[in-house]
């Protein structure tokens, strides 16, 4: 019983950390990175899917992402996606393939970004304490229908606030990690 619930709080911690770092990925540093147009979705065949299911993304150098359309007849498709994301990205299409070069980033725009960065992070760590807050119900609930001791009851909740803060300090540390790579020039 316990053990369950300490597990279920763990995994869901987890994926409230995956989601955080999916989230960082789509903020752009200023490097190219193919995770910044994981987000685009293109009209293929009448369907929406993901970009990354129709080209293969590469780096071209540290500024440059290369596009390769797996069908010739996406290339415009693709370019048109990608100019109304909202990345403020101008790709250019040069015969079966597309170059899409990164625009420097303004010190303004890094300090805009930062502020994104930290509500991301904020999110992620309300997500991490709601979820120790449903564990520490789920525990209280089986004391009250005298499944567990109060001993029990309190070993668990150190357990699980001992889980929340190895989980803040890993927000935080993606948090340092990409306010760094915002700032750096």
């Amino acid at each position: 019983m316990i053990d369950d619930v300490q597990k279920r709080a763990a995994e869901r911690m987890a994926k409230s950390i995956e989601s955080l770092k999916h989230e960082l990925a789509k903020i752009r540093t200023g490097r190219a990175h193919p995770s910044l147009l994981d987000h685009i979705t293109v009209s293929y065949y009448g369907n929406e899917v993901p970009l990354s299911q129709t080209a293969n993304i590469t780096v071209e150098d540290a500024r440059t992402l290369l596009v390769v359309p797996w069908e010739r007849t996406m290339v415009q498709t693709i370019e048109k996606a990608i100019l109304a994301s909202d990345l403020g990205l101008n790709p250019s299409s040069a015969g079966t393939s597309i170059r899409v070069p990164m625009p420097p980033l303004t010190e303004q725009r890094r300090r805009d970004l930062v502020k994104v960065v930290r509500q991301e992070a904020e999110n992620a760590r309300v997500a991490i304490r709601n979820i120790r807050r449903d564990a520490n119900t789920e525990l209280k609930a089986a004391l009250k229908d005298k499944l567990i001791s109060e001993d029990q009851e309190r070993r668990s909740q150190e357990q699980i606030q001992k889980l929340t803060d190895q989980y803040i300090k890993t927000v935080d540390e993606l948090l340092e990690e990409k306010e760094a790579d915002l700032l750096s020039i």
